[in-house]
């Protein structure tokens, strides 16, 4: 039989050091941690969360350039712009000249233009936004790319936004985790796109929870069935490599499957507010039932065991005409919550609910601002007051969770976090251009065994 892309034996080969050399391992890799959990029948007490600003400070102009145009690249810019004053987008950069002119006409409309000299095309473009006049690096590109143009922007003394995933495999995560340690020594600002953490009733939920709200953490329950995600079918003319990218979301190797690219949003809030700990092992299925093109699965089911008991369930669809569910349940001895904006009590009435103010209120103090805002000013703020942020061990915990489930249903084998961060899986090509990506067939994984 052929050789699949992804398989176990690739999948567990090596080294912790694997492609990126050597590196030290950060606390959240080397044990399972019990931070941020309090014991049953304590009382709740305070515990220190981001200050979350409608809109960051007054200070220094900043520019930034976006290296991927897409819709989210895009929404990234808009969203920079709009975090406070003072702020600008200078330079553009995509391999699709136009996925780079529809983003360029958009922010047009939104009073930026920007010259055809702040134009980049090609799979350097990153480069060259990069050494543009810019103070912020937004990437926003399909995940794969993230690690590698990552470590140029830190290498230029750039801030950086980076959306979530950072990483579709193993290697990328691990790069992703020593680029941000040399940023942190270089005092640069780097936040991620997990929003959850960049929004108002989420924190303060988090804040109780964290401050023994439910008790010890016994459990959780997760769910995000929506509907079928967007495709693009095969043009005439395209080659492997421009096929598969203007359908990035549909190949694993570009997006990291569902699971890693969109249903990490949950897994990230999951960890967060279970304590920021990391499971023992991941037990999955999955499977393809209504996805038309790429070599990705549609549905999972994942268990992962932690220490002390502790389990959570968490499943995902993307299939059009079932019925549909996103929710996010940690559980404890006290009670559980929502982790969204409520508290229950264990007979499931509410104990606590997120004081939203009514349209029109004095007080808007408790107001939910846009979170996709809200990150771009923390950022901002970060580095207009001189107090760096870095969140991307965090980041980097959560993608490396979710691709565990991943990597669990695909194989049919039980991942342990151990065989995670020590496999050299690296997925994709060697080198990006256009022309034929050997190597990746357009096949579905198939877990375990025939049997004859």
């Amino acid at each position: 039989m052929k050789e699949k892309a992804l398989n176990r034996r690739r999948f567990l080969k090596s080294s912790v050091c694997g492609a990126i050399g050597t590196m030290s391992v950060p606390a959240f890799i080397t044990g399972c941690t019990s931070a941020g959990k309090k014991e049953e029948g304590v009382t709740l007490k305070d515990v220190e969360v981001p200050v979350l600003l409608d809109k960051a400070p007054e200070g220094k102009p900043l520019k930034a350039g976006l290296v991927g145009c897409g819709g989210r690249g895009t929404g990234a810019a808009i969203d920079f712009l709009s975090s406070g004053d003072g702020l600008s987008i200078v330079a553009l950069g995509d391999v699709f000249e136009d996925k780079l002119s529809a983003c360029r006409r958009e922010l047009k409309n939104k009073g930026v233009d920007i010259p055809d000299d702040k134009c980049f095309l090609g799979f350097d473009a990153y480069r060259k936004v990069v050494d543009s006049d810019v103070d912020i690096v937004l990437l926003c590109t399909p995940p794969v790319f993230r690690p590698l143009y990552f470590e140029y922007v830190v290498e230029k003394g750039k801030h950086c936004f980076i959306e979530k995933p950072c990483a579709v495999d193993p290697v990328g995560a691990r790069r992703i985790l020593a680029t941000a340690k040399r940023a942190e020594g270089k005092g640069l600002s780097v936040i991620s796109g997990t929003i959850r953490r960049s929004q108002k009733d989420c924190v303060e939920t988090y804040r109780r929870v964290a401050g023994g709200a439910i008790g010890r953490i016994v459990s959780a329950h997760v769910i995000r069935h929506g509907g079928a995600l967007w495709h693009v079918k095969r043009k005439p003319g395209w080659t492997d490599m421009e096929y598969m990218l203007r359908n990035w979301v549909n190949f694993c190797w570009t997006s990291g499957d569902l699971v890693v690219e969109q249903f990490v949003h949950e897994i990230d809030m999951m960890t967060w507010f279970m304590g920021d700990i990391h499971p023992l092992k991941a037990e999955a299925t999955g499977g393809r039932q209504r996805r038309v093109t790429g070599d990705m699965y549609d549905f999972f089911s994942i268990e992962y065991v932690y220490e002390n008991g502790i389990h959570a369930h968490c499943t995902s669809r993307q299939i059009a005409g079932c019925d549909n569910d996103h929710s996010v349940l940690v559980y404890g001895t006290k009670g559980y919550t929502n982790c969204f904006d409520t508290i229950y009590n264990p007979d499931g009435s509410v104990a606590w609910k997120y004081p939203y103010p009514e349209e029109g209120a004095a007080d808007q103090s408790m107001k939910v601002q846009n979170p996709f805002v809200t990150e771009h000013v923390r950022l901002v703020t970060a580095i207009r007051t001189n107090k760096p942020v870095n969140d991307v061990d965090k980041h980097v915990q959560s993608t490396l969770i979710a691709m565990m489930g991943r990597m669990s249903a695909y194989t049919g084998k039980f991942v342990t976090w151990e065989e995670m961060i020590a496999s050299t899986m690296k997925l994709g090509p060697e080198t990006y251009a256009f022309g034929p990506v050997p190597g990746i067939p357009e096949e579905i994984p198939v877990a375990g065994a025939a049997v004859e």
